[in-house]
Formats: structure tokens, C-alpha cells, sequence
């Protein structure tokens, strides 16, 4: 008697729902990177503001590549594979880094 083979992983909704949590989080890191160039340039400009609104908007198309990466990814196949341990770190490094931008803008 031979064993059956193993059932193929249905995926689900899981796949789309991950695409969509990856278009929110892109959606917020834009809106972050919006309210730095805002802040920076509100009230006349200092060298430090425009510095760090520069390095928020680069570190906003960084994370921007790194998402589109993974959406066409998810939306390639249908059992895609895990998110790449540097990629997953990247991600987090951009999102903290706009973060910091942001609250240092704001002091």
C-alpha cells in the first residue's frame, strides 16, 4: 500500500492579504514622508530640516522598492515563498528610520 500524497497548501486569501497590509504600510510611510517635506519647509527652511526631510524621502523609495518587490512576488504565484530575512530586515530599518525622521522633525 503506498502512502497518499500530500494535499496541496491552499493558500486562501492569505496572499491578498498580505499584498494589502503591504500597500497600507507604503500608504503610511507616504504620509509620513509627505508630513516631513511639510514640516521642513514650513516656516522657512534650515539646512538641518531639508537634510533630514532628504533622508526621509530616501529612505521612503527604499522602502517603496522593497514593497513593490514583495507585492509583485506575492502576486506571482500562488504559493509564494517566505519574505528573505535581509528583505524583512530592510523593511523594518526603513519604516523605524522614517519614523525617527519624522519625530525629529517635529522637536
Amino acid at each position: 500500500m503506498t502512502p497518499a500524497a500530500a494535499p496541496e497548501r491552499d493558500p486562501g486569501l492569505q496572499p491578498e492579504r498580505t499584498r494589502l497590509a503591504w500597500r497600507r504600510t507604503t500608504l503610511s510611510s507616504t504620509v509620513a514622508a509627505v508630513l516631513a517635506v511639510r514640516t521642513a519647509l514650513h516656516g522657512g527652511a534650515s539646512a538641518a530640516a531639508v537634510a533630514v526631510c532628504a533622508a526621509c524621502c530616501g529612505l521612503w523609495l527604499a522602502f517603496l522598492l522593497l514593497a513593490h518587490r514583495r507585492i509583485r512576488t506575492l502576486a506571482s504565484t500562488p504559493a509564494p515563498p517566505p519574505l528573505p530575512h535581509r528583505q524583512a530586515a530592510a523593511a523594518v530599518l526603513c519604516t523605524v528610520a522614517v519614523a525617527v525622521c519624522a519625530a525629529t522633525l517635529l522637536l
